[in-house]
C-alpha cells in the first residue's frame, strides 16, 4: 500500500488523483507542515524539508517532489494513462511536469512565505516580493499555455499527469484570473479537466467550497 502524506487543499491532491488513475491501494495521512500533529512528526522523519506531498512506496522507500512522484507512477503503472506510451509525446509531458514544478509550483512557496527569501523583511518588502513573484508566475503560465497545445488534452487524447498537475497548481496565485482574457481556451481546458470523472471527486474533497 502507498502512504500519501499531505493535507486538504494542497499539492497532495494531484498525487491522490494519480493514485486513483493507477487504481493502487493507498492511505492518506494528514501532515500539514504548518500544524503540529503525529502525521507532521512522521513526515519530518521521512522528508527533512517537511514538504507535501510525500509518498511512501509499498517497499517503504520515500518519494518526494510532485513531478517525480507523477512520473514514477506513470512509469510504474504504464496502463494508467498518466504518461503517453509514445516516446516523443511522453518526453513532452515530462518536460511540462518539470516546467510547472520549477516555474509555477515553486513560485507559490514564495507568495505564501516571502520572508523566507529575503533578509530583514518588513511588510513593504514582502509585498514587493509577492508582487514581483505573482507577475513572474503569471508570465510562466502564459508561456506554458502557448507552448503546450491540448490534443485535446495536454497529455493527448485523454487527461493524464500533466493535465492533473496543471489543474491543481493553476488554482493558486491568481493564475486563472490572469489568464482568463489572454488565454481563454487554456482556462476552459483547465475547467474541463476538473470535471473529469477521476479528477472531480478528489478536487471536491480538497476544495469543497468550489463544488
Amino acid at each position: 500500500m502507498y502512504h500519501l502524506y499531505g493535507s486538504q487543499g494542497t499539492g497532495s491532491a494531484m498525487v491522490e488523483i494519480a493514485l486513483e488513475y493507477c487504481q493502487a491501494p493507498y492511505r492518506c495521512i494528514e501532515a500539514a507542515p504548518w500544524q503540529a500533529s503525529p502525521g507532521r512528526d512522521a513526515l519530518e522523519r521521512l522528508n527533512p524539508l517537511v514538504q507535501i506531498p510525500t509518498l511512501q512506496l509499498p517497499d517503504g522507500s520515500i518519494l518526494t517532489e510532485s513531478a517525480a512522484i507523477l512520473i514514477h507512477l506513470g512509469l510504474q503503472f504504464a496502463d494508467s494513462g498518466l504518461l503517453p506510451t509514445q516516446a516523443s509525446a511522453r518526453a513532452q509531458v515530462i518536460r511540462g511536469l518539470v516546467y510547472i514544478a520549477a516555474n509555477c509550483y515553486s513560485a507559490i512557496g514564495i507568495l505564501d512565505y516571502p520572508g523566507r527569501w529575503v533578509s530583514d523583511a518588513d511588510p513593504a518588502l514582502e509585498a514587493r516580493v509577492r508582487e514581483a513573484t505573482g507577475q513572474r508566475l503569471h508570465h510562466a503560465w502564459e508561456l506554458f499555455a502557448r507552448q503546450f497545445v491540448p490534443r485535446p488534452f495536454l497529455g493527448g487524447a485523454a487527461p493524464g499527469a500533466l493535465d492533473i498537475q496543471a489543474a491543481v497548481v493553476s488554482r493558486w496565485g491568481g493564475a486563472r484570473d490572469a489568464l482568463r482574457h489572454s488565454q481563454p481556451d487554456f482556462v476552459a481546458l483547465l475547467e474541463r479537466i476538473e470535471h473529469e470523472p477521476r479528477v472531480a471527486p478528489v478536487l471536491a474533497r480538497h476544495w469543497p467550497e468550489s463544488r
